[in-house]
């Protein structure tokens, strides 16, 4: 046996073993991730590194096209920590999955939340069928900057000119290995020239294509995910069936843009691909295909995209100690046990919210918690048709908040300043005379007493005309004799003991608050008692005459 024959026979050899070698580590890692879903069921979805820019330009592409009734705009996302209620639900295994879980959360129908709810009982129910539809779903795997939804509805690109070089470029290497058997030299001079060619130029075109590949490479692993979800029994099997049927011929390039893990199998993958010009070649003709059904292929992406939502809303209600799905009316909004989804060992209350509200007690007695617990619910209920209450009914409605205002530096903004912006964008939603919940936490809090407390009650005067409902947390009890019966009253309270400090109980009481306890807490820290002394003498002197006194030489003069 000829020396290049034999070199030729060990290359084979070595390529095959490097085949089964790394479908064994496959099945290996297959094994352990189904191990790892089962235990991770009815757990909340370990924090991943951030990525919501990605995400976020995904959603703003995909809205422009759907256009809802209501936004979570950025502010309100940020009051809220939707961002960490979005990887609280996130159990997603795919991009396409994790982008529409966002997509949900961000905007939504008024009282028509957009879930299936016959799916999410199915994956609650069939946990064998939920357990094959996230194997293929981590089989596609998560490419944060895939762009490929932005890439079906934008791209320009045409096809690469003079398709056949790539063509000819590819199979000389072919050749070669053919020349190899009848004239050794030839051959081997003719494979290792072309293979060298071919690298020089693939390295030199990729850089250019390397967004569009990276787009179009994503696609068609969801594509062949699709497939793979169609052979799935579950409730959407016939829908997806016709949705994938346009794209079959895309697949025949799969091996081209597998998902990258690092392999081996990646590895020998990748430089094939270089060597015979493989990425070029699927480029032209998945081009041409998605060329024709670009509406297809974002359908097809929706479809999935519901799939691993209804998966995630499913493993939510397991996980939370409490859910239940609202129930849309005409009226304000009630609900019974009503609970924070971000805390561990929430406290539960009640609301009973039928028109404007003022919130006062003292500092982190749980005011801001119980506020963005509505507003969190607010819109969960509005998008996947799921609160932590045991009862909960609204009128559907827009919620905007304004509550951890900052000072914006890139705007040139003092806090008061950025105040009163996020303020007036709440006032222009509610101007529209539709229902918006809106939510401020210490309302004008960066300006002086006077004029925080009259324009405080100005605004929410000025509320009274629309049909929308605010609540407002404020320190400021005079707002609560200003407005009289105007808006509803409610409290939290609080106790002051030397042995424990300050003891809350977080739960709602109605009316106004009547106690305070900043000058308490001062005395259990030890401040000086000659401080605490005056500090009490000028605040009862105050409640009682509403002038402060001064202080002169001897004491407080009244």
């Amino acid at each position: 046996m000829s020396q290049p024959i034999t070199i030729l026979l060990s290359v084979t050899g070595f390529i095959v073993a490097m085949i089964v070698l790394n479908g064994l580590l496959t099945w290996q890692r297959q094994q352990k991730l189904k191990r790892q879903l089962l235990a991770d069921w009815g757990t909340f979805a370990e924090k991943r590194p951030k990525g919501e820019r990605y995400l976020k330009a995904a959603y703003l592409d995909h809205e422009a096209q759907v256009n809802h009734d209501c936004q979570v705009d950025d502010l309100t996302w940020q009051d809220l920590d939707m961002l960490d209620v979005f990887e609280q639900l996130n159990v997603t295994q795919s991009s396409v999955g994790a982008e529409g879980v966002y997509a949900q959360l961000r905007a939504y129908d008024l009282g028509k939340p957009a879930v299936d709810e016959a799916l999410i009982a199915f994956f609650q129910d069939h946990p064998d069928s939920r357990l094959k539809v996230q194997m293929a779903f981590a089989g596609l795997g998560i490419e944060p900057a895939n762009n490929s939804q932005l890439y079906l509805r934008t791209t320009t690109k045409k096809a690469l000119p003079n398709a056949w070089r790539f063509k000819v470029m590819g199979g000389f290497p072919f050749i070669g290995v053919l020349l190899t058997l009848l004239w050794p030299a030839i051959g081997v001079t003719l494979m290792v020239v072309s293979l060298m060619v071919n690298v020089f130029y693939y390295i030199l075109k990729r850089e250019g294509l390397d967004a569009e590949i990276t787009s179009m490479g994503y696609l068609v692993r969801t594509i062949i995910t699709a497939e793979r979800l169609a052979k799935i029994s579950q409730p959407t099997q016939v829908a997806l069936r016709q949705a994938v049927k346009p794209m079959r011929g895309i697949t025949r390039f799969a091996f081209v843009f597998r998902t990258k893990t690092g392999s081996m199998g990646d590895i020998l993958t990748e430089y094939l691909s270089i060597m015979f010009m493989l990425s070029f070649i699927a480029y032209n003709t998945v081009l041409d295909r998605l060329s024709s059904h670009h509406a297809e292929a974002l359908a097809l992406w929706q479809w999935l995209g519901d799939l691993e939502l209804a998966i995630a809303i499913a493993n939510f209600r397991a996980t939370e100690a409490t859910t239940t799905q609202p129930v849309f009316a005409k009226g304000g909004m009630t609900a019974t046990d009503l609970a924070h989804p971000l805390l561990k060992h929430p406290v539960a209350n009640s609301v009973d919210w039928q028109k404007n509200a003022l919130i006062t007690g003292a500092n982190a007695s749980g005011k801001s918690t119980y506020v963005k617990s509505i507003a969190i619910n607010a819109i969960l209920a509005q998008t996947i048709n799921t609160v932590t209450a045991t009862s909960f009914t609204m009128e559907p409605g827009e919620v905007i908040t304004a509550m951890a205002v900052r000072d914006d530096l890139s705007e040139g903004d003092s806090y008061f300043v950025a105040e009163i912006k996020a303020i007036r964008r709440l006032l222009n939603a509610v101007a529209k005379k539709k229902r918006v919940y809106g939510f401020i936490d210490e309302i004008l809090k960066g300006t002086n007493t006077v004029e925080r407390i009259a324009a405080s009650a100005s605004v929410i005067n000025w509320l009274k005309q629309y049909p929308s409902l605010v609540v407002v947390a404020t320190h400021d009890n005079e707002l609560t004799d200003i407005m009289g019966d105007q808006c509803v009253n409610w409290h939290f309270q609080e106790k002051v003991t030397k042995e424990d400090g300050v003891v809350f109980d977080y739960l709602l009481y109605q009316g106004p608050a009547t106690s305070h306890n900043a000058i308490a807490l001062l005395a259990t820290m030890d401040y000086p008692t000659s401080l605490i002394h005056d500090a009490r003498q000028l605040a009862a002197d105050f409640e009682r005459s509403k002038a402060w006194p001064k202080f002169v030489k001897g004491g407080i003069q009244a």
